[in-house]
C-alpha cells in the first residue's frame, strides 16, 4: 500500500500537467468558441482578433498553470528538490514570459494586417513591417528573460554590440537590402499593391516588401523578385502614384481627304460612351482630341481617354479601337495605309 501511494505521489505532478492541457483543450474548444461566436456579432474586429490569438496559446497557459502547481506541491513531494526550487521557479517565470511577449506578437500581428487597409497611406501592408515588430517584442523578451534569470544585460549587449559587428560585415548585402527595404516604406514611394516599372523592363503590381527583396506579381500572373537595394536605387515609374486613375492616349490617323470638324465630333461620341459603357473607364473625364502631325499617308491625332487604374487601360483601349473602326466604317471616314508617292525624272 505505501508503494502504491508513493508511486500516486511520484506521478502527481505529471498528472497535474496533463490535466492542464486537457482542460485548456476543453476551455479553447468550447469557452473560447462560444466567445468567438459572440464576437462575430459585433461591428468591431478587434474582439475577434483578440480571440482568435488567445486561441493559440490558451492550451499552453493551462499547461503552464499545472507546471507551477506541480512546481509548488513538489518539494512536499521530495523533500530532497528544494534545493532545485530556485531554479525551477525561474524556468517557470522564463516560460511565462515567453507565452504572454508570444501572445502579443500574434496580437500585434493581426492587428496591424486587419487595419493597414485603412491606413495605407501612414503604415503599409508590408512583410518588413510585421516581422520589425516581431523582433523588437523578441528582442525585449530576451532581454526581460535575461534580467529573470538573474544575467547581467551589459555584458550580453556588449557580446552583442562586437558580434553584431562581425556579422554586419559578413552580411553586408543582406543588410543593405533590409535598410533598402525600410528606406522604400519610409519614402512611401513604392507600397503594396502599386503597379510600378523599373528601368530595367521589369513590372508589376507590388505584393510584398520583405527584408531581403520586393516581390512584384506581373501580369501573366508570375513572379519577379527584386532585391530592395536594386529597387531603391532604380528609376521606376509608379502607375499608382500620386492617383491610381491614369491618362490613355491613342494616336489614330485619317485621311486627307476628311472633313476634320466630323472626324472629331464622331471620335468624342465614340470615345465618351466607351467610358461611360466599358468597366474601368472614368466616367466623369471629358473627352478630347488634337490633331498634331501632316503624316505621309494621313493626318494623325491623339484621343484622350481616362481609366481608373493601369490594367483598365487594356480594356478600354480594345473597346474603343473596335467601336471607331466600326463608326468611321458607318460614316465613311478612312484610315489609310501608309502610301509614298515616288517621282522618277529622266536624264
Amino acid at each position: 500500500m505505501l508503494n502504491n501511494i508513493k508511486l500516486w505521489e511520484a506521478v502527481l505532478p505529471i498528472v497535474i500537467i496533463i490535466a492542464g492541457f486537457i482542460i485548456g483543450l476543453i476551455v479553447r474548444g468550447t469557452l473560447v468558441r462560444k466567445l468567438s461566436n459572440l464576437a462575430q456579432k459585433s461591428k468591431s474586429r478587434l474582439d475577434d482578433i483578440f480571440l482568435e490569438s488567445l486561441r493559440s496559446v490558451i492550451v499552453l497557459w493551462f499547461v503552464l498553470l499545472g507546471i507551477y502547481i506541480s512546481i509548488n506541491i513538489l518539494p512536499v513531494i521530495f523533500p530532497q528538490s528544494l534545493k532545485y526550487s530556485d531554479l525551477l521557479q525561474k524556468t517557470f517565470q522564463t516560460l511565462l514570459i515567453f507565452s504572454v511577449l508570444w501572445f502579443l506578437v500574434l496580437l500585434l500581428g493581426k492587428i496591424f494586417f486587419e487595419y493597414s487597409a485603412k491606413f495605407q497611406e501612414k503604415v503599409p501592408a508590408a512583410s518588413i513591417i510585421k516581422n520589425g515588430i516581431k523582433i523588437i517584442i523578441l528582442t525585449v523578451a530576451f532581454l526581460i528573460i535575461l534580467g529573470t534569470l538573474g544575467i547581467s544585460i551589459t555584458p550580453v549587449l556588449t557580446t552583442l554590440g562586437v558580434g553584431g559587428l562581425a556579422v554586419a560585415l559578413a552580411l553586408q548585402d543582406t543588410l543593405a537590402n533590409f535598410f533598402a527595404g525600410f528606406h522604400i516604406i519610409a519614402t512611401k514611394r513604392v507600397k503594396p499593391k502599386d503597379y510600378i516599372k523599373l528601368d530595367s523592363g521589369e513590372e508589376g503590381y507590388v505584393v510584398d516588401i520583405t527584408w531581403r527583396d520586393t516581390v512584384l506579381r506581373q501580369l501573366p500572373n508570375n513572379y519577379v523578385i527584386i532585391p530592395n537595394s536594386r529597387l531603391s536605387s532604380a528609376i521606376v515609374i509608379n502607375y499608382y502614384r500620386p492617383y491610381k486613375a491614369i491618362n490613355l492616349l491613342i494616336e489614330v490617323g485619317i485621311d486627307y481627304s476628311s472633313d476634320l470638324e466630323m472626324v472629331e465630333r464622331v471620335t468624342l461620341e465614340v470615345a465618351s460612351q466607351t467610358l461611360k459603357e466599358v468597366p474601368g473607364g472614368d466616367k466623369k473625364f471629358e473627352v478630347f482630341m488634337r490633331y498634331h502631325t501632316f503624316g505621309d499617308s494621313s493626318i494623325n491625332y491623339t484621343v484622350h481617354l481616362k481609366c481608373e487604374e493601369f490594367f483598365d487601360k487594356f480594356l478600354v483601349q480594345h473597346e474603343f479601337i473596335k467601336r471607331l473602326k466600326k463608326r468611321y466604317d458607318q460614316e465613311g471616314i478612312n484610315i489609310p495605309f501608309p502610301i509614298r508617292t515616288v517621282i522618277m525624272k529622266k536624264d
